[in-house]
């Protein structure tokens, strides 16, 4: 299989309010995939659908060749909050993991807790938020899912935390397993990820390989110019003049040879930005690109 989920046209509304409108996406299997957008871009809504927990207003959604099902063994799935229950030790939790899910790896859930030190005695409800992100990731691990979706998980963890979580996560990839993380923090995506998908108003603004992307943005600063006049195979994502200064971000698959360009490369966080920045998702695209 060369996809973990497939988008056509995917709409979500609720009411009249347009969560996710004509989506259409690639996410390939066996990698990373880091997912941002600003607060209400539809990046939940997103994994939701994907797990099987929402239905699509319009258009198609197949995770692992498949339509999605709530509770399928092949898809795991950390909410935003990273739910576990207050009332229960550490070992009932993998004690009910075991119990729910067939598939379940003891040996997995056993080690990863004594690998980031949780006490299996601890109450859920005594243990630090990067604790309880913790002990979510590993009871949807130890499910050996195909594809493990993850909302906002370290929203809310200190850096230290954060690195310990992200750790765990490429541990979990590089056995194989597709995995598909919202986050606000782009420097952290960057750690891990190797795709990434930038949501904005409810639309895909960009979706690809980071070392693709990476390679084909750049920022121009020149004199102040018409951003028609780059010329064929780019497309300007973001731009701001000044009354003698021209500064664009494009996507380009041409060489920029014009010497009165400054080109400098840009990083992931950088990219992130032109795309969600007032201009964002109305890229120019210039005569010839079509």
């Amino acid at each position: 299989m060369t996809s973990a989920l497939i988008a056509t046209g995917l709409t979500k509304k609720y009411g009249r309010r347009t969560a996710l409108a004509d989506c259409t996406l690639d996410i390939p299997a066996g990698h990373v995939v880091g997912l941002v957008g600003p607060n209400g871009a539809g990046k939940s809504t997103l994994l939701l659908l994907a797990c099987g927990l929402l239905d699509p207003t319009a258009g198609r959604i197949d995770v692992l060749g498949e339509r999605p099902v709530s509770g399928s063994p092949r898809v795991g799935f950390v909410a935003q909050d990273t739910p576990v229950y207050a009332g229960l030790t550490v070992a009932e939790h993998l004690r009910m993991g075991a119990h729910l899910n067939p598939s379940w790896d003891a040996a997995l859930a056993e080690q990863r807790i004594a690998q980031v030190g949780l006490d299996p005695a601890q109450k859920a409800g005594k243990l630090s938020g990067g604790q309880r992100a913790q002990l979510a990731l590993t009871i949807a691990a130890a499910k050996r899912p195909e594809l493990l979706l993850l909302d906002e998980p370290v929203a809310a963890l200190d850096p230290l935390a954060r690195r310990t979580f992200l750790q765990g996560l490429m541990e979990l990839a590089a056995t194989g397993m597709s995995i598909v993380m919202s986050s606000h923090l782009v420097a952290d995506l960057e750690r891990v990820c190797d795709h990434l998908i930038v949501l904005v108003a409810s639309k895909v603004r960009v979706a690809g390989d980071v070392d693709d992307l990476l390679a084909s943005h750049h920022r121009l600063a020149g004199p102040r110019r018409d951003p028609a006049g780059l010329g064929a195979g780019r497309t300007v994502v973001e731009e701001s003049h000044t009354a003698k200064q021209s500064t664009l971000v494009v996507r380009s698959t041409a060489p920029i040879d014009d010497p009165s360009w400054q080109v400098d490369r840009l990083d992931l966080e950088d990219i992130v930005l032109a795309y969600m920045s007032g201009a964002a998702g109305s890229g120019r695209v210039l005569e010839g690109q079509r």
